[in-house]
Order: C-alpha cells, then structure tokens, then sequence
C-alpha cells in the first residue's frame, strides 16, 4: 500500500512538472502553402510554342510570376517557326521558371507499348537535362491521356504529373477567371492552369489582353494567392501533409522538431511554420545556427525552415516579473 501511494505521488509531481512546462505552448503548423496563403496557383503552358517566349514570358516577368511551361522536344527539333528554340528554353529556365516533360513528340502515351513509352519520357528527360542543366521533376500527360502504366512509368523519380488542370483559352471571359479566383480562395485549393496556344493555335484566345488583366488581379491579391510552378506547389503540398512536428518549452525558448521522410533531392521546398497567437514575445528564430527571418502577420509569426535541417529553436523574451 505504501509503495503504490509513493508511486501514485510522483506520478502527480511528474504530471505537475510536464504541465508546468507546457502552461504557454502555443498552437505550431506547418502552413499549407507557402507563407501562410489562402490557395496557390501554377500557369501551366502546353507544347512549347513561340508565342510563350515571345508574349507570356514578358508578362510573367513583369508581375513577378514563374509559370511552368511543358515541352515536347521533338517540335523543337523539327523547328518550323513556331516553337520555342533550345536557346529560349535555356534562357526561361535561367530566369526561374520551369521548363518540364510533355513527352518527346506528344502521342497519345495509353495506344503506346511499354519500350515506346518510355522512351517518349526518357528521350525528352536527356533532351532537356542537356540543353538547360536541369532534370526535369515533373510530368504532364500528352492530351491529359493516361492509365495505370502511364501514370506508374511518368511518376518514376517525379515530383509530381499534371493530373488535374483548370483550361484557360478560347472560352474564357474575365467572369470566368474571376470566379475561379473566388473559388480557389473559398476552398483553399491549389489552381492548375492549362494554356496553350495566345494569339494563335490550339484554344487562343479571343482577346489575349484577358490574360493579362487576370494576372493583374491576382497580383493585386498576392498576399493570399500563393503563384507558383508546378514543382514548386507540388513539393511543397506533398511535405505538408507528410511533415510531423515534436515540441517541447523550457523558460525562455521553444523547440521544435520537424520529421520528414521523403526524397530530400525531390521535395526540397522550405516550408513555412506558423506560430499562432504565441503569448509570448520571440526574439528570434534559429535553426542549425543559422538565423531564419521572421514575419509577424496579424497575431501570427510565420517563417521558412528547411524540413530535413534539424531542430528549431524559438528564443522568447523573459517573462514579466509580476
């Protein structure tokens, strides 16, 4: 009896001490996209036609967006005057944007066998390796056609593959755009946009100038509409949901242990924490030594971290002396 009563008391003085340290633990989470914004959207840009050098990569540039444009090396290749050049490619991604696989020369991958299949995916994976120096990490689908072994052999070593997209062209009024906006912001989704052809081509549209205009709006509301490429979005999104945060408190300092098992060479985007309502005033924020800028949004404290980089120290101001 005695000894079950001196277990049962220093349960409680551990108890006590736990919940003594964790009186002012604050709310922590990864956000679920990039700065803590509302939804994201990737322009995405099909085949690779010249007109998305010389008309949408001006427009990108100008409203600070990265677009994501899928090409299909053979119609470089075989080059009649509408297509982008190596030398496009090249200098679009020097300039950040993604310059991804839409497969060799754009069959329909499901009527292919396996060995032509993959050669449509690897022949343009070198192609572009070669000419840009970088490998591509995602994959769009040729007419959005695919199946299990499509999808199977095209999401090999991939980040992620257009699965999804929203198509802006021809039909598409700035009604239309605006509620799309709306509806991504309402739901907090992620938008795909599917472009093709601008002035000329497969589904170009009407009056180019719409474009425009609804990159204008959507710069105007940048601080809740993440504009990404498909890559980027896709790692990020893919972390999120993946990551696990440990935490502990002393007196002046929080810590925080982010988990993550996945291709550290594939989803290597920061993330972005938040720190909700934290009672407490931060000082600064530090992970393996190195100091992470801080942002302060509305009650919130919202920085980048690296998910593979270690543990996060949270430094706080003393506590008042009453």
């Amino acid at each position: 009896m005695r000894k079950t009563l001196l277990s049962f008391v220093t349960s409680m003085l551990l108890c006590s001490a736990i919940c003594a340290t964790t009186t002012h633990e604050p709310a922590i989470r990864v956000a679920r996209y990039k700065h803590d914004k509302r939804c994201a959207i990737s322009y995405t840009f099909d085949d690779g036609m010249k007109e998305h050098y010389t008309l949408v990569l001006p427009q990108l540039e100008k409203h600070g967006f990265k677009g994501t444009f899928w090409i299909c090396g053979g119609f470089i290749e075989n080059n009649k005057g509408g297509w982008l050049t190596w030398p496009q490619v090249k200098e679009m991604a020097e300039k950040g944007h993604e310059m991804s696989n839409h497969s060799w020369s754009h069959p329909d991958l499901t009527k292919l066998d396996r060995q032509q299949l993959i050669r449509e995916i690897e022949k343009n994976d070198s192609a572009l390796l070669e000419k840009t120096g970088l490998l591509p990490r995602t994959f769009c689908y040729p007419y959005n056609a695919y199946n299990e072994e499509v999808l199977e052999l095209a999401s090999a070593h991939q980040v992620g593959t257009r699965t999804q997209e929203y198509g802006i062209g021809t039909a598409s009024t700035p009604e239309k755009l605006d509620q799309w906006i709306e509806d991504l912001l309402s739901s907090e989704g992620w938008g795909v946009a599917m472009i093709h052809g601008i002035t000329e081509g497969y589904d170009a549209f009407a009056v180019p100038d719409v474009l425009w205009e609804h990159f204008d709006k959507v710069k105007i509301q940048e601080e809740q509409i993440w504009v990404g490429t498909f890559r980027e979005v896709s790692a990020y999104t893919e972390a999120q949901k993946q990551i696990r945060l440990q935490f502990t408190e002393n007196e002046n300092s929080w810590t925080v242990w982010p988990e993550l098992h996945l291709d550290k060479e594939l989803f290597n985007e920061p993330l972005t924490l938040v720190v909700e309502k934290p009672g407490r005033h931060i000082t600064g924020v530090w992970q393996d030594g190195k100091n992470l800028s801080i942002h302060v949004s509305a009650d919130n404290i919202i920085f980048e971290f690296d998910p593979y980089g270690g543990e996060i120290q949270i430094k706080l101001a003393p506590m008042d002396i009453p």
